[in-house]
Order: structure tokens, then C-alpha cells, then sequence
């Protein structure tokens, strides 16, 4: 019911907003079409807020949609994408805003195009076909360059043009095929295959200059995913734009933004690479005089040493040692033996002060029987008998006439008879 108001009975903003919020309840649900524009997530927040742009007119509308019902999509929501939404209008009254609660969300036209992709992409990544450990490093010069592209197109052009302009010795192999259209998967895998078996081609360019979803579609067909998966030689897939992503730039050995960025990864700069050999010369000459007159220094220090100035210094010096060491071994002989001759008188005069002779000398005489056994009693020697009588300078023998015993004397029997 219409509100009752006057210049005299105005009705205050919350009265309005409440009316105006019952009014707006009164709505039930609705599906809305737009784009999407300004997807914000808060954090710790589970609701999103988006804003949902009409195509044609400039109008838009704020959706408030629980993050639940957000990922449970097939693929991110992103700005622009073409979406229906199932959702009830609700007024907050206060702040005077109205949104639409949604309920449920469903990709349309590209956006639905867009979803079915991301499907595909995820089972093939699944399978594995994009592993970075799959991915194989590009020659550094190759010796051809396998080139799939359309033909008399602006990425051929840009191909060629640049990658002679960088290396003007480069060769290129082209394979003309469809860039878009029901043929266009088709040609480029019967192009990919005939480079594959070329064994001159090191490396194989796909290229076009970029397009709508649609027009680049084939080159997201799986059986051409699968194809560049199983070639032996490298793949550089230069489809599009940066803002471009077919999923031939994901199995590709390396993804090109464009045309042009494939071309300077295929094949080096002549003049950069011209110009990094004269810095390598630079850099090892500079390192071979350094090193040169490091060892000129080092030998100049050697040379100036004493020992290396004049070799007979130390000779000398030697020679000297050499004579103080033999004087001394010399005086150590000498000492010694003066020691051991003296040792000898010594040891000579004991044995001659202890033996026999000494005492013959001094008129003693040795008996013996003619057997030659030493006598040494009266006893055993009878009158008559021949004797030898042994002195200090000889030999004399004898015959008893006769034996007379004379009694043993002690020494204090001798004193006695001393006195």
C-alpha cells in the first residue's frame, strides 16, 4: 500500500527504507544474465561480493554469494565471464542498498566454453601430459627450424622475419595447415608428424597471431594435445597473445607469448652472441697476462734469493760444516783411541803382573816329572828320579840325588821362630 505523507506529515527515511525492503520481499527469486565485473573475496569472510553488469545498457547490480556455491564452479570465476544467476533481490535498509542474494551460478556462451576447457585441462594434467620433468630444453642453434603455421599469415612473418634478422643462417622447414575451423586440428597434426620425421628439424614452431576463444578452440582438441606429447623433437607453441592460453601452451616443451617471442627463442642473436665471444677473448687474455705476470713475479722473487743469486754461497757455508764435522770426528776418533791404548798398558800390566813368568823372573822355578805334571810335594818325587826345572828364559833338566821334607810353617809359627 502507497504510503499517506505530506509537507506536514513526512515520514521518516527509516519508514521509507522498511517499505521500501517489504516491497522488494515481496519479490520471490529470479535468474538474472550479465557479465561479471569486481569478484571480491575477503578473507574470513564466506561470502563474495561480485557486481553484474548489464551488456548493453549501462547499468549493474551488487550480488552477494556464498563462497560455497563460488567454488563449487568448474572453473574460477574471472572479470568478464558471461553468467546466469539464480538469485533473490534483498534491500538492506541501513544503508539504503539493494543486491541480489544468489543461490546458484551457470557459465554461459564462452564462459560455458570456457568451463568445459578447464575440465578437459584438468584430466589431461591428471594423466600427466604436462609434467615439468616431461619438458625437453631447445638447442641452442638448431640446424632447421620446423615452422606450422598459416599460409602468407602475419605470424609467419613475424617468425621468419625475426629469427633471420637475429641469426641470418637460420633454416626454416615450414608446414602450411589451418590456424582455425573444423580442419584446422587435423592439418596441424598431419604438419607436426611430417616435421617429427624430418631428422634435420631440431625444433617446431606452432604459430598464429591470436584470436577468440572459439577461433582458438583447436588448438585446445585433445588429440592434438596428445600428438605433441608424443613427438620426439621439441615443441614451441606460440598461439595468441600473453592473455591467450590454449592448452597446447601447457604440453608444449616451451610456451611463446607471441609469434615474435618465438622466434628469439629458437635461435640466438648473432650480434649478442658476437659480442659475448669477444667478451670471453677479453676475459681470458686478461686472465692469461695476469697469470703470466703472476709467474713472472713469482719466478723474479725466486731469482733474487740468495741460494738462486749465487749457488756457491751455500756450497761454501756446506763446505764449511762439512770440515768443522770432520775435525770434530777426527778429535773423537783420536780421544777415543788414546782412551782405548791407555785401557790396553793397563789391562797389559795386570795380565803380566799376574802371570807366571813375572814370578820365574824373580828366581822362582816351576818342577815337573818327565810326564810333565808340575810338582808340588816332596812326596811325590824320589831320589834319582829326572826332573825338568822351568825358569823364566828356559828349560833345564835334572835328576834328584835326594828328598828331604821340610815341615809346613805357618805365618805365626814363622813369627815364632823369627824370635
Amino acid at each position: 500500500m502507497a504510503l499517506e505523507t505530506s509537507p506536514e506529515h513526512p515520514a521518516p527515511v527509516r519508514q521509507i527504507n522498511q517499505a521500501i525492503g517489504g516491497w522488494v520481499e515481496r519479490l520471490g527469486a529470479v535468474w538474472v544474465e550479465g557479465q561479471l565485473t569486481q569478484v571480491s573475496r575477503r578473507g574470513g569472510s564466506g561470502t563474495v561480493f561480485m557486481t553484474l553488469r548489464d551488456k548493453l545498457a549501462d547499468i549493474s547490480v551488487t550480488l552477494t554469494c556464498p563462497r560455497a556455491v563460488v567454488d563449487s564452479l568448474p572453473t574460477a570465476l574471472a572479470d568478464g565471464a558471461q553468467i546466469v544467476v539464480h538469485a533473490k533481490p534483498s534491500f538492506y535498509p541501513n544503508r539504503g542498498t539493494l543486491s541480489l542474494a544468489v543461490r546458484e551460478i551457470r557459465l554461459v556462451g564462452e564462459g560455458e566454453l570456457l568451463a568445459r576447457l578447464e575440465r578437459r585441462r584438468r584430466l589431461l594434467a591428471e594423466e600427466g601430459l604436462f609434467a615439468a620433468a616431461l619438458k625437453r630444453p631447445l638447442p641452442f642453434l638448431p640446424a632447421a627450424v620446423g615452422l606450422v603455421t598459416a599460409h602468407a599469415s602475419a605470424a609467419e612473418r613475424d617468425v621468419l622475419e625475426n629469427a633471420r634478422r637475429r641469426w641470418p643462417g637460420v633454416r626454416f622447414e615450414v608446414k602450411y595447415a589451418a590456424m582455425q575451423g573444423v580442419n584446422c586440428a587435423r592439418e596441424v597434426m598431419e604438419a607436426l608428424a611430417a616435421l617429427d620425421r624430418d631428422q634435420r628439424v631440431d625444433v617446431v614452431i606452432v604459430a598464429r597471431g591470436g584470436g577468440s576463444v572459439e577461433d582458438l578452440l583447436p588448438f585446445s582438441d585433445e588429440a592434438l594435445i596428445r600428438c605433441v606429447h608424443s613427438m620426439t623433437t621439441p615443441v614451441v607453441s606460440a598461439i595468441g597473445h600473453e592473455q591467450d592460453t590454449p592448452i597446447l601452451d601447457l604440453v608444449a616443451d616451451l610456451r611463446a607469448s607471441t609469434p615474435t617471442d618465438a622466434a628469439k627463442r629458437v635461435v640466438p642473436d648473432v650480434a649478442e652472441e658476437a659480442q659475448r665471444v669477444a667478451q670471453a677473448r677479453e676475459r681470458i687474455r686478461h686472465a692469461l697476462r695476469t697469470r703470466v705476470d703472476r709467474e713472472r713475479a713469482a719466478l723474479d722473487q725466486l731469482r733474487s734469493r740468495p741460494v738462486l743469486a749465487d749457488p756457491r754461497t751455500g756450497l761454501l757455508d756446506r763446505t764449511a760444516e762439512v770440515g768443522a764435522l770432520r775435525d770434530r770426528a777426527r778429535r773423537c776418533v783420536e780421544h777415543r783411541l788414546d782412551r782405548a791404548n791407555d785401557d790396553l798398558s793397563h789391562q797389559l800390566a795386570r795380565v803380566r803382573a799376574l802371570s807366571p813368568l813375572a814370578t820365574l823372573r824373580r828366581g822362582y822355578a816351576v818342577l815337573s816329572d818327565a810326564d810333565g805334571r808340575a810338582l808340588s810335594s816332596v812326596e811325590a818325587v824320589a831320589a834319582g828320579q829326572t826332573i825338568h826345572v822351568r825358569l823364566a828364559d828356559g828349560r833345564i833338566g835334572a835328576t834328584t840325588t835326594s828328598v828331604e821334607p821340610v815341615p809346613l810353617v805357618v805365618p805365626d809359627q814363622q813369627e815364632d821362630l823369627d824370635e
